[in-house]
Order: C-alpha cells, then structure tokens, then sequence
C-alpha cells in the first residue's frame, strides 16, 4: 500500500517539523538533504522517513545560496545547418534534458558567436551560473574541453577526445567505425560486391572513424575498395553529385554513406536515373533521421544510442559534482542498424 503524507492542510512542513517528527537535530535534517553521506544509515532513514511522512519539500533556492550550486547544466546549441537531414541534436538534447530533470538537474542552452567556439562559455563560468557543461562539438581543432579543463570546470562531452589521446576528462561518444562496419556487413550479406563510400572531408575525425569501418569490413570480406570512396560536405547536394560521379566511374551496387543527409542525395540521383532504390541499388545511411523513417522506400540507417549516451553524460556528471568527486572513464557505445526497404532483397 503507498504511504501518503500525514499532513493534508495548513500551512506546508517546515525543516524543523521534520526535526521534531524524527527526534533530530535541525542541522541533522539538514544534513540529511544536502550531505547525507554524513549520517549514520538508521538516522538517515528515520530523517527521510519524517520527510516523507509530512511530504517536506526542501527550499532548493535556499540550499543553493549556501552551496553554491545552480543545478544548471550548460550546453551551447548551434543553428541547424541548411541543406541537411541532421536531427541528431534535437534527440540528443530531448534526452539531456529529460535525463538531467530526473537527476535534479536542469539544462540551460546558450547561444554564441558562430566563429568563436568559446563564445558564451566564459560569461557563465565567471557568474557561475551553472554547475557545470556538456560540451558536444569535439572536431578537429576545436579548443573548448581544453579551455574548460584548464579552469577546472567540470564539463561532459559527447564525443571522444580525437586529439588527445591522453585526454582525462570524462566523455561518452557512440562508435561509428562499428555502425558503418554493420552497415556493410549487413550489404555484403545481401550479396553485394561493389560498395561504394560517401562520407565528410579528411579533416572530419568522425567521417574518418565511420569510413574506417565500411573499409575494415570490405577488406575483412577480400574486396577492393579503390575507386569506390568519394569526401565530400555533408549536404544532399554534394551527396547526389557524388554519387553520381561513383555510379559513373565505379559501377557500385550498393552505398553505404556517413549520414542520412548524402544518402538523401543518393536517392535523389537514383530517382532522376530511373534507377529503383533496393532492386537495382541499396542505399544505407547513418543517424536514423525523421527522414530515413518517412521517405519512400525507407532508408536503412545507422541509429545512434543517443538515449543511453544522455544516461551516460548525466551519469559522469553527477560523479563529477557529488562529494567526493568521482573520476569518471570514457564511454563508448554501440549503435544498432535500422534496415528498411533501401537495403533491397538478397541478391545471392
């Protein structure tokens, strides 16, 4: 049977009715709410027990004043590029937020200067605003979980440290190497021979790892892989045009891309070719967009854990701001293959 508060009007519990209730001390309640690690396990629970007996609710305004903690998370957001299918922020900060709610925490999004990737940082480190940051833009040469490290301030990032191999910092990133190596397996299965690549420029760590798997997969399988790659910008455009140059000069059965948004371009180059998505090429993408599930036939694709990468980063942050502080490792998760119709029939 659920127990319900013992109180049902008048004016709400005070700390110290929770005092008298449990035979404690006020500084014993308080404790109890903010330092519980200090309390002997029976005083604990028989102060949680008043607690919720009179259904108390502690004054988080107050507790802040005196700990100095905000309960904010930071996490700056950029503008959705055009041309793209790319939601993967949009499920991620879904998950951040409801993960975080239910940690007791709160994610505050901040904007800044385009060109600037510290923008917006300092302004909320200086006023301590929030306890802390989710950093999310880890490319090539990009200087925030540096900066943030040498302030001390606690910080998250989804993404590994491509730079630093010696990185300490806690992040949580999804292995994209493995996706696309599934992705091809998934193709080579099927009986496909001629898998072509389109992913993101060299200097992309993330388009390389994923390229890395569909390579590893092709060679594990004894087939070549020359001539069958194009690096291009993440756009529809440049997925159609490469594609187009690939069908061309390669003669590719199947595709397997970076991300949704150039294997749109692939269906778009099929479709003006007269070419029929599945039956005469397959097309797999990468990040499981709103796209992939709605377009026609269905693109297979990629689909990134990112409920489970929030649980994760919310996870390592509360080791990060609990007492004692808790050194936290790097997380590196497994996406899962989504297949639809653009995977087309077996073809053995």
């Amino acid at each position: 049977m659920s127990r319900t508060s013992s109180r049902t009007s008048g004016p709400p519990p005070t700390l110290a009715d929770v005092a008298e209730r449990a035979g404690v001390s006020r500084q014993t309640v308080s404790n109890a709410v903010n330092n519980p690690d200090l309390l002997r396990a029976d005083t604990l629970l028989r102060v949680q027990q008043a607690i919720a007996d009179l259904g108390y609710l502690p004054n988080r305004a107050a507790r802040n004043l005196r700990t100095r903690a905000s309960h904010l998370i930071g996490l700056r957001i950029q503008a959705a590029q055009e041309g793209t299918a790319n939601a993967t922020m949009d499920r991620f900060v879904h998950s951040l937020v409801e993960t975080s709610r239910e940690a007791g925490y709160h994610v505050l999004l901040f904007t800044g200067d385009p060109t600037d990737p510290l923008s917006g940082y300092e302004d909320l480190l200086r006023s301590t605003a929030v306890d802390a940051f989710v950093v999310t833009d880890t490319y090539l040469g990009n200087p925030q979980a540096e900066w943030l490290d040498g302030r001390r301030a606690p910080f998250v990032a989804f993404g590994r440290p491509w730079e630093n191999s010696e990185a300490t910092h806690a992040w949580v990133d999804v292995d994209g190497a493995a996706g696309c190596e599934s992705a091809t397996r998934h193709l080579l299965a099927k009986g496909h021979e001629r898998i072509a690549w389109i992913g993101w420029r060299k200097d992309s760590r993330i388009g390389e790892d994923r390229r890395a798997g569909w390579h590893r997969a092709m060679k594990e399988a004894g087939l070549p892989t020359s001539g069958l790659a194009s690096r291009v910008e993440d756009t529809v455009a440049s997925g159609r045009e490469a594609s187009e140059v690939l069908l061309d000069e390669a003669a590719p059965t199947a595709f397997v891309c970076a991300s949704d948004t150039l294997a749109m371009g692939v269906l778009h180059t099929l479709g003006l070719r007269g070419l029929r998505v599945g039956d005469d090429v397959a097309v797999v993408g990468f990040d499981d967009s709103q796209v992939a599930q709605v377009v026609r036939p269905g693109l297979s694709s990629v689909r990134q854990p990112l409920e489970d990468v929030a649980i994760e980063v919310v996870t390592a942050l509360e080791g990060l701001l609990g007492r004692p502080r808790v050194a936290q490792q790097g997380v590196l998760l497994t996406p899962s293959l989504v297949v639809r119709d653009s995977s087309g029939p077996d073809r053995s």
